[in-house]
């Protein structure tokens, strides 16, 4: 079955879609079938995957307002090798139509039960906020990456994210966990960088990821491009680091894996 992982945070510009897109191509890179869902209404994951959002036929949309199934959504041509369910401004159409329906929390849970078998891997980019369309990334999520700046402020949102994960864990998904933390535009320069890493490690431990994403200009520049880093300049220093991480998250599902056939 696949291992769904929500890419969220209530703070905006922390890296969340660079993230999706960059680790979404790295997985695929590896030969992992791997879906893409954009939730943002901005559809920068759509952009990023070098699909044009004013011209898609299908979106979010259509799978959770009219609940098309997701293979007739998906788009599997991509520049980042994965399958991608797209979103535009006709997202916020559907988080509008979403509190019509019944269980419009478990909306977008119910249609990839369809395709468990048909990924390695699915990850959601949710929106920089607490709205409906995040609440049905995380409801359908396994456990939820955190993509954060090592600064002040983005300690306070952090703690302000797990207060809603726990919530939502009690309320729409029992199972819901942390996958990990992931620092982003990480300067080792920066002396308050280097104080909140350490107190990530001290209160995360082992679920702050060894990987560390850094300043990178290619980066920063691939969106424009319509391409994940990867195959904008796979030389890159954020290429490389993204490519790391999707060897530590396949590290980690492994071995979770492992536990559970050992433990039954």
């Amino acid at each position: 079955m696949a291992t769904t992982i929500a890419i969220a945070n209530q703070k905006g510009g922390v890296g969340k879609t660079t993230t999706a897109v960059n680790l979404a191509a790295s997985m695929a890179a590896t030969r992992r079938k791997v879906l893409l869902i954009d939730l943002d209404p901005q559809g920068n994951a759509t952009m990023g995957s070098g699909v044009d959002k004013y011209d898609v036929e299908n979106t979010i949309y259509e799978l959770l307002i009219e609940e098309k199934p997701v293979k007739d959504v998906a788009i599997t041509d991509t520049n980042g090798k994965y399958h991608l369910i797209a979103a535009n401004a006709d997202a916020t159409a559907a988080e509008i139509k979403l509190m019509e329906v019944f269980a419009r929390e478990l909306r977008l849970r119910n249609a990839l039960k369809s395709v468990q078998d048909s990924y390695d891997f699915i990850f959601i980019d949710c929106p920089p906020s607490l709205n409906m369309l995040t609440v049905n990334g995380m409801a359908a999520a396994d456990s939820i990456l955190v993509p954060m700046q090592c600064e002040y402020y983005a300690l306070e949102g952090l703690t302000a994210l797990m207060e809603t994960i726990r919530q939502l864990a009690d309320v729409v998904n029992p199972g819901l966990e942390i996958e990990g933390i992931l620092r982003t535009m990480y300067d080792p320069r920066n002396r308050l960088a280097n104080d909140v890493s350490e107190q990530l490690k001290n209160h995360f431990g082992d679920k702050v990821y060894r990987t560390v994403i850094p300043r990178n200009v290619r980066l920063a520049e691939a969106p424009s491009f319509g391409a994940p880093a990867m195959y904008y300049d796979k030389s890159s220093t954020g290429s490389k680091a993204y490519l790391s991480l999707a060897g530590e998250l396949i590290r980690r599902a492994e071995s979770k894996n492992n536990s559970v056939v050992e433990e039954s």
